[in-house]
């Protein structure tokens, strides 16, 4: 199956497909610098060699059980990614994740918009009939935006994340596409 090409722009910034060819900008605009403030939030471990960056995204661009998508600014650096893995295609559902690289970037309002786009894409354009994430429940700022984007809190894994000698949780949301539709109708109105 072919993958569909999506393009989306707002105030300069640009939400699109992952496109062959770009494993090195994208390694170099999104992985040369480690903003730990990023990865706690997100739960990313490590770091990543070159070589496993440019393997990664040459592996994905074109799996068809993910859409990936590259958050631009207006200059043209690769500064997020949205994403739409683990596609169950037969249950009609699929795992979604977004990451902003540079914590400089965060509320400025691009990776909500990021996720009205993606989970709009998830159910008008793939057809899914839910889109699910976890989110640990010290991101509070994601877990409003995953709020307002009309996910719901399913499950909590208590103290599943040890965080700054800490334990945390581990927050299930979902979104349906009936939760969707009835969010998409009230905004019409």
């Amino acid at each position: 199956m072919k993958k569909i090409q999506m393009k989306w722009e707002r105030n300069g910034y640009t939400l699109r497909t992952f496109e062959d060819g770009k494993a090195e900008k994208y390694y170099q605009d999104c992985f040369t610098k480690t903003d730990t403030e990023v990865y706690r939030l997100t739960g990313t471990a490590g770091a990543f060699t070159h070589d496993q960056i440019i393997q990664y995204y040459d592996r994905i661009v074109d799996d068809p059980a993910r859409y990936d998508f590259i958050i631009t600014d207006p200059n043209g650096t690769y500064i997020g990614e949205s994403v739409i893995n683990e596609i169950d295609w037969e249950v009609k559902s699929a795992n979604f994740r977004i990451i902003i690289f540079d914590s400089g970037n965060c509320s400025k309002g691009i990776g909500t918009w990021a996720v009205q786009c993606t989970r709009d894409f998830a159910f008008e354009k793939l057809k899914l009939h839910r889109l699910e994430l976890d989110v640990f429940s010290f991101n509070h700022r994601a877990r409003n935006v995953y709020q307002k984007a009309g996910f719901k809190t399913e499950g909590i894994r208590r103290d599943a994340i040890f965080d700054n000698g800490k334990y945390a949780d581990d927050i299930l949301m979902a979104i349906l596409e009936d939760d969707w539709r009835e969010l998409k109708n009230k905004q019409q109105k």
